[in-house]
């Protein structure tokens, strides 16, 4: 590990911002060494404060503005900096594909070896902003005051939002938030008026008390609304007393929820949701296929974004209708269901028990009956005994989480000799790695970005791959 050494206070004056790195941070490059600087576009020059410097590179932040970036726009967000969910709302949009192409590029070629000419050009959102159909926020009993804001002896540091970048216990009140619909802005800013007026208690997130902890909000394509409060405690007069008050003055919410979270972190696997008023579920369409989006269930959130993924992912399989097909990481089966159609049989495979069962419903609410599910460690599920039971796949379907697909699942891959693999991934680092090792049998033939997060640096990506 390399030696870091204390130069806070460093100015380095009208450093150029030259090209963007990753996690969506642009370079500068100072005395030989590249300087990483958050919320800039490249033509940007500015005078830089540095925080920290290693022996190839250091970090700072923007000082002084001298001159902007063509790409450089100004944010929609109030709270541009300091939420750490659209870093990228400074930058035009073509700018922001422009580099989530070159972001896929870069890696499939210097990491997987790939030819970078089998790539497409990047599919941007249908929308920018409110393209999200689900959004969680946090009840803090000391929220984090913006620069803007002084001090004063009638504060009320009691506030609702979002917590600042790597910090789980510094949470800053959202005003106005663009990625979901704009009603989330009313019921959030209710709900912490509500819960201001009737004094509850707002969590502690260091000694782990408190009354109101959480707010999950979604919203279906045909305007259905669902709110899920979560409680540090059970009080059935306190719940009872603030969730009434918000019924009456939300009155376009459909789905009234609550959960009981006693746990020190705020996830919610495994716990238990009552239904206060309203349907416990809200049911979502996606061409032939009719899904029902419960509190806790997983779901797409830019969904018109994913139903152009999925079509991709069946346009590449081109299925005759007789093939066996395996989806690996298939969570709650919305590809195997989306090939199922045009398949001999599809296999799920999912390591996630609750997403399992999503999908076995999924399957019985679309009358379904060629896709089989299983839960269970792919890499240990993938053997001759498996293959026996369910036949040897022509096609093999993964899409895997950030860190990638497991060794031994890429070994097993290169052991069965599927005809084609369709590789869907959200970190084109992690699956160009995978694409090397699989390079000794499999070739690429077809490369295609998606944007799913605008104003964001992540980047969706599916390679076809044809057994050589």
């Amino acid at each position: 590990m390399s030696s870091s050494r204390k130069v806070y206070g460093t100015l380095i004056e009208k450093l150029e911002i030259v090209e963007t790195a990753a996690e969506g941070v642009c370079i500068g490059r100072h005395e030989g060494k590249v300087v990483f600087v958050p919320f800039t576009v490249p033509g940007d020059i500015a005078d830089v404060m540095l925080v920290r410097s290693k022996k190839r590179y250091s970090e700072g932040f923007v000082r002084e503005l001298h001159q902007k970036g063509e790409s450089r726009v100004e944010p929609t967000c109030k709270h541009f900096t300091l939420c750490g969910g659209c870093k990228w709302q400074h930058m035009s949009y073509d700018a922001q594909l422009s580099m989530k192409q070159k972001q896929v590029s870069d890696n499939l070629e210097r990491i997987g070896g790939v030819e970078i000419d089998k790539i497409n050009a990047i599919k941007p959102s249908p929308a920018q902003l409110h393209y999200r159909n689900k959004l969680e926020f946090s009840f803090t009993d000391r929220r984090w005051l913006p620069d803007n804001e002084q001090k004063t002896e009638d504060t009320d540091y009691r506030g609702l939002g979002f917590h600042l970048p790597g910090r789980f216990d510094k949470i800053f009140s959202v005003e106005t938030c663009y990625l979901q619909g704009d009603y989330i802005n009313e019921i959030r800013n209710t709900a912490l008026a509500v819960a201001r007026e009737q004094n509850l208690e707002f969590y502690n997130r260091h000694d782990h008390s408190g009354f109101l902890r959480n707010l999950m909000t979604r919203n279906s394509s045909a305007g259905k609304w669902m709110v899920t409060l979560v409680f540090g405690y059970e009080n059935p007069e306190l719940i009872s007393q603030y969730m009434g008050a918000l019924q009456q003055k939300l009155p376009d919410v459909t789905s009234w929820i609550y959960i009981i979270n006693t746990k020190h972190n705020d996830s919610m696997d495994n716990l238990e949701y009552e239904v206060f008023a309203g349907p416990d579920h809200f049911m979502e369409s996606m061409e032939h296929l009719q899904f029902s989006v419960s509190p806790l269930s997983f779901y797409q959130v830019n969904v018109p974004q994913a139903l152009e993924m999925y079509r991709t992912v069946r346009r590449m399989a081109d299925l005759q209708g007789n093939e066996t097909v395996y989806d690996l990481y298939t969570g709650t089966g919305t590809i195997a269901l989306f090939l199922a159609p045009t398949a001999g049989k599809v296999v799920g495979i999912e390591y996630v028990p609750q997403a399992i069962a999503n999908a076995k419903e999924n399957a019985v609410g679309n009358q379904i009956e060629n896709a089989v599910f299983y839960c269970g460690d792919i890499a240990k599920t993938l053997n001759d005994t498996f293959f026996a039971q369910n036949g040897r796949p022509d096609i093999i379907v993964s899409d895997p989480p950030r860190s990638g697909m497991h060794p031994e699942v890429i070994q097993q891959i290169l052991n069965t000799e599927p005809e084609k693999l369709i590789y869907v991934s959200c970190n084109p680092a992690t699956q160009a790695r995978d694409i090397a090792l699989l390079k000794e049998k499999y070739q690429v033939v077809e490369i295609q970005p998606f944007d799913m997060f605008p104003q964001t640096f992540h980047v969706e990506n599916i390679v076809l791959l044809k057994r050589i």
